[in-house]
């Protein structure tokens, strides 16, 4: 089946992440991880349907974004959870993640279908494995589910949900848990899927209706969907090397959106060598894509229960 890959969005994000697509609103969300560093707003939304984009700045790096069932969103910002609103642009802290840890900081992050939100901490100098997995209940108790993690990426949940993964960047490897939907705990971890003789390496994830899980590789640049057996069923090329992640939207939930990353500035590239030394970024490189034609359909994004 043919398909086409455009760019929607020159947005020159320096770390684009963390996209979700808002069936309630028909609006696409993420952030810009870490353009706060270089001047550049934090938080990006836009209406496919108008064209219309907006943005919010924040003095904080931010890992991840999710929408709340009654309005505005939660965010795994760089030291903990918080409240964010768009429309005053105030921020409330829920809680601090690893204060006696200075290099973790709060990554990607996704909600399950009972309202929970899952985020990970990554080494913000990408070598050791310092961080945790921590999980946010809609009572806003925070609950830790794994640890040792160098940076966390990937995390979604298979369509019966029984299944959770997620996946450590630079220990190159996708695990899959049991999920218990019933109380938000995971057990019998194992391998899933390895990047070790891949080209690029994980980030973030989405699953279809299919079951298939979507990963973006960063630095090479492959879309890979995953069978439920860990096998690769199929790679899509992008225009640029460092894709950060995934997610399905558009009316019929069959249209891909990407997220990529303008940084080429990397403080772990000699620890772990994923990085190729750049000058400057591809052309479009921090920019949204979007993939149709593929006649693929994803799972709506559950909201934020608190």
């Amino acid at each position: 089946m043919s398909y086409s890959i455009e760019c929607v969005l020159m947005c020159d994000n320096h770390l684009g992440e963390s996209p979700i697509w808002d069936v309630e609103e028909g609006r696409l969300y993420w952030v810009d991880g870490t353009g706060q560093r270089v001047g550049k707003p934090a938080l990006w939304r836009m209406d496919p349907k108008s064209g219309k984009v907006e943005n919010r700045c924040l003095d904080h790096d931010v890992g991840a974004i999710a929408l709340r069932k009654d309005g505005g969103a939660v965010l795994a910002n760089d030291d903990g959870f918080y409240f964010y609103d768009f429309e005053s642009e105030k921020l409330d802290l829920i809680t601090l993640i690893d204060e006696d840890e200075p290099r973790s900081r709060l990554n990607d992050g996704k909600v399950d279908r009972r309202g929970r939100f899952f985020a990970g901490g990554m080494d913000d100098l990408e070598e050791k494995g310092l961080c945790g997995l921590y999980r946010l209940d809609p009572d806003l108790t925070v609950t830790k589910v794994d640890d040792g993690i160098v940076c966390s990426n990937g995390p979604c949940w298979s369509p019966d949900d029984k299944t959770f993964y997620f996946a450590d960047t630079f220990q190159g490897e996708f695990w899959a848990y049991d999920y218990d939907i019933a109380t938000g705990s995971v057990s019998n971890k194992r391998v899933f899927a390895t990047t070790h003789d891949d080209p690029g390496v994980a980030d973030g994830s989405t699953v279809d209706a299919e079951g298939y899980m979507w990963n973006a590789q960063v630095t090479g640049g492959d879309l890979v969907r995953y069978a439920p057996d860990g096998s690769v069923e199929r790679r899509i090329g992008m225009p640029v090397k460092n894709i950060t992640s995934v997610i399905f939207g558009g009316g019929n939930m069959d249209e891909i959106y990407v997220t990529s990353m303008a940084r080429v500035a990397h403080p772990g590239a000699d620890a772990h060598g994923h990085f190729a030394v750049e000058s400057k970024p591809q052309f479009a490189a921090g920019g949204l894509f979007r993939i149709t034609g593929l006649g693929i359909q994803g799972i709506p994004e559950t909201r934020f229960g608190g």
